[in-house]
């Protein structure tokens, strides 16, 4: 580490020597070289850091290496595994005999580690081998990647995309695809978090199955007056009359549908349980909010979903209702003790309300996904009370048996403490309470 120290100091010189450089003694030529010579320097040392991030392993007491990568670096769980992906396509290899092997995109890691690729013509070169079809010889898909990235070293990655695109029409000019090609490529995701107005943009790419399945769904469904919120009494078998008053737009009779359709699934007994609880949604809000009918409530599933307080009030009219109370003033739950082992349904549901998702600092699982932990180990003599559990998913809750501890504080969270050889500070999470970073 020393001789890696002393060149990582010489960096931070150079750094701040380039800093208080003087860039209005420049023509407005020599700035754009150099801005370019800049751009190649900070390119190289992207590729460095990759090449770390390529030998990064597990070990002892170490969380998840995507994990532990985000917390130390303080990007997004996203951004850690992203950059632990692009390290596996341009980093070396070797085989499990042992013999060195080249990356897998070998003329792309070439250019990447000169400095001549920017992020964005990674992405592009990427999404071509990721669209492409299983059906190409493989050394067509080798003069690809050196065509790409040859031109990449050149180009901005817009005009690159455009020769991936025509690339991609040359090597498959038929447009066949196989079933595994399609099945690749579904997917459901979130863009993103919930938007100010607390709307949230998703991005579905349905097989054909799925695809044929929601068609024959909305036929009946989203049809001019059906599942309509608008109504008093929403109908599934409209009149005449109920589909003319019916203002919504297509797209909105389509969301509305698939509202009807989730909604009609979640807490039916025959979807059993899990970790627990019924298969359903749990919110939390308090008494002020639901007496001023403002605010928001904060769900337990996904990633804390911020609800209205008149939805919830509107929703909670068919639903089954569970009441947890909290100290006005330290924000403790009330008590509710038990002497057995495993926390019950009643506690499982405080948990919940109270902590929301896995409390060890920086975890971003919903409480969902997580399980009970008794703070006081119960084989010690630790009783399941509920100022004595706390919230933690399955791979941090076996960090607990590799050196990390956990403790109440006198306000009621759970701080985490880790071994001493990983660079990370105990703390408590609130990546599920950003409020309390608000203040007042």
């Amino acid at each position: 580490m020393g001789s890696i120290d002393a060149v990582l100091e010489a960096l931070d010189d150079v750094v701040e020597a380039l800093a208080a450089v003087d860039l209005d003694v420049l023509d407005p030529p020599q700035r754009f070289a150099v801005l370019a010579r800049l751009e190649t320097a900070r390119r190289r040392q992207v590729a460095v850091s990759h090449a770390v991030v390529g030998r990064l392993e597990q070990f002892e007491g170490c969380p998840p290496v995507p994990i532990t990568l985000a917390d130390v670096l303080r990007i997004s769980p996203r951004e850690a595994k992203r950059r632990i992906r692009d390290a596996e396509q341009l980093a070396p290899r070797r085989a499990l005999t042992g013999e060195p092997l080249p990356p897998l995109l070998p003329e792309t890691a070439a250019a990447w580690h000169a400095g001549l690729l920017d992020g964005e013509h990674l992405r592009v070169i990427q999404r071509f081998f990721r669209d492409l079809p299983d059906h190409v010889p493989a050394v067509e898909v080798e003069k690809a990647e050196r065509t790409l990235a040859e031109h990449a070293a050149m180009l901005r990655p817009d005009q690159v995309d455009k020769i991936a695109h025509r690339l991609a029409l040359h090597l498959n000019p038929d447009g066949v695809f196989s079933e595994d090609d399609r099945a690749r490529k579904r997917g459901f995701t979130w863009c993103g978090g919930q938007q100010v107005d607390g709307m949230s943009v998703g991005r579905l790419i349905a097989d054909p199955e799925l695809r044929a399945l929601l068609d024959g769904w909305f036929t009946k469904f989203a049809s001019p007056g059906a599942c309509n919120p608008a109504d008093q009494t929403p109908t599934l078998a409209p009149s005449t009359d109920v589909a003319e008053r019916d203002l919504r737009s297509h797209a909105q009779r389509q969301h509305d549908a698939l509202t009807a359709l989730v909604r009609g699934q979640l807490g039916d007994p025959t979807l059993g349980q899990h970790n627990g609880l019924p298969v359903t949604m749990i919110v939390s809000a308090t008494l002020q909010d639901i007496q001023a009918k403002t605010g928001h409530a904060v769900t337990a599933t996904g990633t804390g979903t911020l609800l209205p307080i008149p939805d919830v009030i509107r929703m909670a009219s068919h639903a089954y209702h569970y009441l947890a109370l909290f100290d006005g003033v330290r924000g403790q739950a009330l008590w509710l003790g038990r002497t057995k082992r495993v926390a019950s349904a009643d506690q499982r549901i405080m948990l919940h309300n109270k902590e929301r998702g896995c409390t060890r600092p920086g975890c971003d699982k919903p409480g969902y996904l997580t399980e009970v932990h008794h703070v006081d180990e119960w084989a010690h003599g630790g009783l399941t009370n509920i100022d004595k559990l706390t919230l933690a998913c399955p791979a941090d809750h076996r960090l607990l048996d590799h050196g990390w501890k956990t403790r109440k504080l006198p306000n009621g969270d759970t701080e985490w403490i880790p071994p001493p050889q990983l660079p990370l500070a105990a703390g408590t999470n609130t990546y599920h309470h950003p409020e309390r970073l608000l203040g007042n």
